[in-house]
C-alpha cells in the first residue's frame, strides 16, 4: 500500500457511513424509505450499506431510542431528532413529507451530505 493510500484510504464518494433503517413489523413506509435512501445515496455518489433493523419489543425500542417507524440513523444519529414520536410502536410522522411515514427527500439528502462532510474532515 502506498503512502497516499494510507493517508486517503477511501476515494471520493466512498466514505464509510453507517446507515440504519429501524422499523416495526408490517410498516408500510419501511420499503419506500429504504428505496428513497438508496436513490439519494446513488444520486449523491455516496457508497454506504443500509442495515435494516426490525424493532421487535420495548427493550429494543429503548436501546435504539426508537422514535417511530421508520427511523433513519446515520452514524448512530437520528436524521430527524425533532420528531414528536418518542418511544412508539407506531408510524413516524415527518413534517413536510410528500408521503406519510416517509421522510422528505431533502431531510435525507442533508443528513447524508452532512455525515459525509464529517467523514471527510
Amino acid at each position: 500500500m502506498s503512502d497516499s493510500e494510507r493517508q486517503n484510504p477511501t476515494k471520493a464518494g466512498e466514505c464509510r457511513l453507517k446507515v440504519e433503517v429501524l422499523y416495526i413489523a408490517n410498516c408500510p413506509s419501511h420499503l419506500p424509505t429504504v428505496k428513497l435512501l438508496k436513490d439519494v445515496l446513488a444520486a449523491e455518489g455516496i457508497k454506504a450499506e443500509i442495515t435494516e433493523v426490525l424493532v421487535a419489543d420495548e427493550q429494543m425500542m429503548t436501546r435504539f431510542k426508537f422514535r417511530g417507524s421508520p427511523t433513519i440513523r446515520i452514524n448512530g444519529l437520528d436524521i430527524a431528532e425533532d420528531s414528536s414520536n418518542v418511544g412508539a410502536f407506531a408510524c413516524r410522522f415527518y413534517p413536510g413529507s410528500q408521503q406519510n411515514g416517509v421522510p422528505p427527500i431533502e431531510l435525507v439528502r442533508r443528513a447524508l451530505l452532512s455525515a459525509r462532510e464529517g467523514e471527510i474532515s
